[in-house]
């Protein structure tokens, strides 16, 4: 009995995730097939919370690949909170909307995906893989066309289906050495 309410238990865990990976959980305007799809997935339960997480993660993750502020709007609380900042960023859902312009602006054919994607409880650990190339303006840097290749690390806390906070990480080195701006 154990071993049949094991197995019930695995399928209703892959179900569900395979449900958040569809985007079943919620209509929007946004097709579910432009969300990208993680390389790697670990998620800690298979209850409707850790689904809306996972949604959620890769509704961000759209914007990013895309820059749809449809995505961020769905993903983002109006009371959301960026803890790691940077200089001139305004807080709120308005940074990472500045961000993708200015860096679009840049690198106008960026995309994202997610390597790995790792949610327990109300957290998500995203693991973004970025490439495009520097073919637009940054600063006072035109570029040539060189390729854009970086990773980033975010941690989200979700709540009713919208990131409030986020703590992320990007390799700057490497990113500022491709498009110029360090010489190495």
């Amino acid at each position: 009995m154990s071993t049949t309410r094991s197995t019930l238990s695995t399928i209703a865990r892959h179900a569900l995730i395979a449900a958040a990976l569809a985007g079943a959980a919620g209509a929007h305007a946004a097709s579910a097939d432009s969300l990208p799809v993680p390389h790697h997935i670990a998620v800690d339960s298979s209850s409707a919370k850790s689904a809306a997480v996972v949604l959620t993660a890769r509704r961000y993750a759209a914007f990013w690949n895309t820059g749809d502020e449809i995505y961020a709007k769905l993903a983002l609380s109006p009371d959301f909170i960026d803890r790691t900042l940077p200089d001139g960023r305004p807080q709120g859902p308005n940074g990472p909307l500045q961000a993708s312009k200015g860096f679009r602006a840049a690198v106008p054919d960026l995309h994202a995906e997610i390597d790995d994607l790792v949610v327990a409880g109300d957290r998500a650990s995203v693991h973004l893989h970025f490439y495009g190339h520097f073919t637009g303006q940054f600063q006072n840097l035109k570029g040539a066309g060189q390729t854009v290749d970086f990773q980033a690390f975010d941690l989200y806390r979700v709540k009713d289906g919208r990131i409030v906070e986020n703590w992320h990480l990007e390799d700057n080195l490497t990113l500022l050495k491709q498009l110029g701006a360090i010489k190495s």
